[in-house]
């Protein structure tokens, strides 16, 4: 039987840390903002807010909120408080937010989506300064017990790992979640759109396990932690009381109970152990729906794909957005049951379309070159018959795209940098700004459509987050009301003749309602087909039919149903929001808090870029055999600049190493310098060991820039280091003290297209780097060339990728340059004169086990890799012309798995066998390895 060598990689040592570490600073940006960009403050106790310069009142404004909602809602989880810097980001067409612990920091996405449904129609700003410092106060008050003792000894990143363990991420944002619905009359917890992932389960009999409704699927649709917590949270404040939470994560914060620490504080505190406490709750909620299982489709299936915003061709034709996971998002056109491919939709936050004439128009992602917070939402045109698809605008904020009824005007909701919408009506030709549409009411608009003689109609919202439905004279921009404002959400608006047909929320459901326009009379649209839908979304009208969608475990669905078995039933109204029987939302002091705000005269000041720059936050240790390091490591609260302080030991060697380094991102260059001291290095010489010292300098220029748009996602990497390199031997040994100076130049250069989630890798794309390292005082020099290509393979969800890369050092060089070659793989690295590769790596799925075991590692798929590797080698060794080949063919078991209920990691095994000698190691032909992808960290 051939021998087998085993290795271990151990690069595996350094998982637990850094993987706890990394995963809490991933919503971050480093560098994201130009240097035009001018910052102001706003300092309260509870938290200071950083503005860019005009927008003072709202940054007061979200200061006020937090102030006033920070004394009334603390108790619920406790009384710490440490004060927050908040970032208002205002450059992106992101909604979002975030707050980060290690460095501990917010900021907020200020741009509000169309969707009202899905995060509701409050103010943005608002929204975002109730949920996002309620995660604030979470972590100010988890600071307890052995999380303390990990804050002490290694920062805020040990903070993060002792509340990652000990708390789970679904109470994190549930009971964020909880707070924004609990201070305003609306939130997520009182809206059904929030609830359709966990009705459409239950009514589809899918009684996915505990792990699995915690780490997902590749095969079936899983709702996300958001309403899974907010269930958890909602259920455990509604039975034992608003301080129920605040005893629980601090029991689990402070691990009394070293294993499970959450799962025994939840026992502890409520007498219900932990699954008995999450079915209890799930039953609460569930007991509020009465759903249909979905017609037609058999209920044993996995995920089939999203059908969304389907508009009428002609009576008999739909055109809409499909979505699966094995494929890219295309446009289709579907007659009867027969569907057709028009093209793949580009990159895009929204998913939003329309179509008139045989053109479709939506919205497309598009990145800064540079500044990676700035980014734009353009308006593209895919032409049905070709599929061609081009951009119409440049470097837009546009949402919401329509055609007029001849095609040759688009109107869209345009967003400003300052946070104001207004309706733009463009040339659908050229993409010209025709008319720019007055908003003195400071209305947020959604969804326009084209009315009669110009005018446009559209869902609004109001400074206090009310909704209604306008009709807008684009010339004079008169603003006609033709509901009364609102909490309850309206949107996906569609018209024909004098009526407008939309969503709206009502009670525990979001229905269809239809408004006619002349004389303001209200109705709401029932029938069986709507009744039995889980949402009536994104309606469209034809002639005859109606055809809308609603949500279920399969994915979106479009149902169509005849106008004549639709009755309309006239309405004055929607009816209030359901807390779906979560009474005590109605019973706190704070209750509804948003609406007695008071804005408090804050004074404003400006706010130095080159405040507390360095704030080193946390102490990562890194294990990675020889190698043991500890970094302090700091971040400033604007991310423009980086640094990072070190102490290392080699085990081989026996060497300390010390330094420092820092990487300035605020210009269009990054900047990065660093320095190192290397003493007591040792290696054996005449019998004994000779030791001696090093001191090595750097700096260098780096420039990222991002092209993407459409389809394509591209990027390009180039830089420059300069390196200085010095070494001190005792007495005796002068003769062998040198100093020298080279160049690292690179050049990385990458393009490919989307991924589905099912996808391994892209399925065409292409990669190339370019490293030389030259000395400038000495003889040496080194080139390294690489290239990635990716192809699909025989199945949807395999790739074919074809790897080629060289690498050539001089002859003679007095200077060695660490290497840079990917090797075959099996074999011992050696950096030889010249190295040629070429490769070849086939991945394919094996089985999705949608498995796990004690709440610890959970399985989401099993994948495969085969490869072949080829390099060719050439030396000179003691005169002679040395050359060799190492080829290796072999298979790779890689793991897709998600550790802790949270954190997602890959590991493999890989067999490897040798076709040609290993030089340059042991063993034999026969290798197996344990890997980890380096990327990942």
């Amino acid at each position: 039987m051939p021998k087998l060598k085993f290795i271990v990689k151990t690069f595996l040592l350094k998982l637990p840390l850094q993987l706890l570490f990394f995963s809490s600073v991933s919503a971050q940006q480093f560098g994201g903002n130009p240097p035009s960009v001018k910052w102001g403050q706003v300092v309260t106790p509870s938290a200071r807010v950083i503005f860019p310069m005009g927008m003072d009142s709202l940054a007061r404004h979200i200061a006020s909120v937090i102030d006033q909602a920070d004394s009334k809602v603390v108790p619920t989880i406790g009384k710490r408080q440490k004060q927050v810097s908040i970032v208002l980001q205002n450059q992106t067409t992101e909604a979002n937010g975030y707050v980060g612990l290690a460095p501990f920091r917010s900021e907020f996405y200020l741009t509000p989506q169309q969707n009202s449904f899905e995060l509701g129609s409050a103010p943005w700003a608002e929204l975002l300064s109730i949920h996002e410092y309620r995660h604030v106060q979470q972590y100010n008050n988890m600071n307890v017990g052995l999380s303390h003792i990990l804050r002490i000894v290694f920062g805020e990143g040990g903070q993060t790992i002792g509340n990652a363990l000990s708390v789970p991420d679904w109470f994190f944002e549930g009971d964020a979640v909880y707070n924004e619905t609990l201070l305003s009359k609306q939130g997520r917890g009182r809206l059904p759109y929030f609830f359709k992932d966990y009705r459409a389960l239950w009514a589809a009999g899918k009684n996915y396990s505990w792990m699995k409704l915690r780490n997902g699927s590749y095969v079936d649709y899983v709702p996300n932690h958001y309403p899974l917590g907010y269930m958890l949270v909602a259920y455990g404040r509604e039975k034992y009381g608003a301080n129920i939470w605040r005893d629980i994560v601090h029991s689990a914060a402070s691990f009394n109970g070293l294993f499970y620490p959450l799962q025994k504080a939840v026992k502890k505190h409520t007498g219900e152990d932990y699954s008995t406490f999450r079915a209890n709750a799930f039953y609460h909620f569930k007991d509020q729906f009465d759903d249909a299982a979905p017609a037609g489709i058999n209920l044993k299936s996995h995920f089939i794909a999203n059908q969304e915003f389907p508009v009428w061709a002609d009576d008999t034709t739909l055109i809409y957005l499909r979505t699966e996971w094995k494929h890219l998002p295309v446009f289709v056109k579907r007659t009867g049951s027969l569907e057709k491919k028009i093209s793949v939709r580009g990159v895009t936050t929204d998913n939003y379309l329309d179509y008139n004439n045989g053109k479709i128009v939506y919205t497309s992602y598009r990145p800064d070159l540079r500044w990676s917070i700035r980014n734009y939402s353009e308006i593209r045109i895919v032409n049905v018959k070709t599929g061609e698809d081009k951009a119409l605008t440049n470097r837009s904020k546009y949402f919401s795209p329509s055609f007029s009824s001849d095609g040759k005007q688009i109107v869209a909701v345009d967003v400003s940098s300052s946070v104001r919408s207004a309706l733009h009506i463009l040339d659908a030709e050229k993409g010209c700004l025709l008319t720019a549409v007055n908003n003195q009411a400071n209305l947020f608009y959604t969804y326009p459509k084209f009315y009669a003689d110009g005018s446009v109609i559209t869902a609004v919202r109001d400074s206090l987050g009310k909704m209604s439905i306008a009709l807008v004279n684009a010339t004079s921009g008169k603003h006609t009301y033709l509901l009364p404002f609102n909490e309850n959400p309206i949107g996906f608006l569609s018209l024909k003749g004098d009526t407008v047909y939309f969503t709206a929320t009502s009670k525990k459901n979001d229905a269809l309602y239809a408004l006619n326009i002349s004389d303001k009379k209200l109705y709401k649209l029932e029938g069986d087909l709507l009744k039995n839908s889980i949402g009536n979304y994104q309606p469209t009208v034809s002639a005859n039919k109606i055809a809308f969608t609603g949500f279920t475990a399969y994915g979106y669905q479009i149902s169509q149903v005849n106008k004549s078995e639709i009755s309309w039933n006239e309405v004055s109204g929607f009816g209030e929001l359901s807390n779906f029987n979560i009474a005590s939302l109605n019973k706190n002091k704070a209750s509804g808090l948003l609406a007695t705000v008071k804005d408090s005269s804050y004074k404003t000041q400006s706010y130095s870029k080159w405040h507390n720059l360095f704030n080193f936050h946390s102490l990562i240790p890194e294990i990675s055999d020889p190698d043991y390091k500890f970094s302090l490591v700091g971040e400033n609260v604007l991310n423009t600049f980086q640094s990072e302080l070190f102490f290392n030991y080699n085990r081989n060697e026996g060497y300390k190493q010390v330094g420092f380094e820092a990487t300035y991102g605020a210009l269009f260059p990054y900047i990065s310098a660093g320095a190192d001291y290397v003493y007591e290095r040792r290696r054996f010489y005449q019998g004994g060991q000779l030791y001696w010292n090093e001191m090595n300098f750097h700096g260098g220029l780096q420039v990222p820039l991002n092209f993407s748009r459409g389809r394509q996602l591209t990027g390009l990497n180039i830089g420059t280091d300069i390196y200085f390199s010095r070494t001190d031997y005792p007495a005796g040994f002068n003769a062998f003290n040198r100093s020298f100076t080279y160049l690292n130049s690179y050049f990385t250069f990458s393009t490919r297209i989307q991924q589905a989630r099912q996808h391994i890798y892209p399925h065409f794309g292409q990669s190339f780097t370019f490293i030389n390292k030259h000395a400038l005082n000495a003889t040496g020099n080194q080139f390294m060339a690489a290239g990635t290509f990716y192809f699909p393979g025989l199945s949807a969800n395999h790739n074919l990728i074809i790897t080629a890369s060289h690498q050539q050092h001089g002859s003679n060089d007095d200077v060695a340059f660490s290497n840079n070659f990917a090797f075959s793989r099996g074999y011992t690295a050696e950096n030889l004169y010249r190295m040629n590769k070429v490769g070849a790596n086939y991945h394919f799925p094996i089985a999705y086990p949608d498995a796990g075991v004690a709440n610890t590692i959970y399985l989401l798929r099993i994948r495969g890799n085969l490869f072949y590797e080829y390099t060719h080698g050439t030396d000179f060794f003691r005169g002679n012309k040395f050359k060799a080949d190492f080829r290796s063919v072999g298979a790779t078991l890689f793991f897709d798995t998600k550790f802790f209920n949270q954190q997602s990691l890959t590991f493999g095994v890989r067999y490897s066998r040798l076709l040609d000698d290993n030089i340059f190691g042991q063993g034999g032909r026969n290798q197996i390895e344990i890997v980890l992808p380096v990327s990942y960290f």
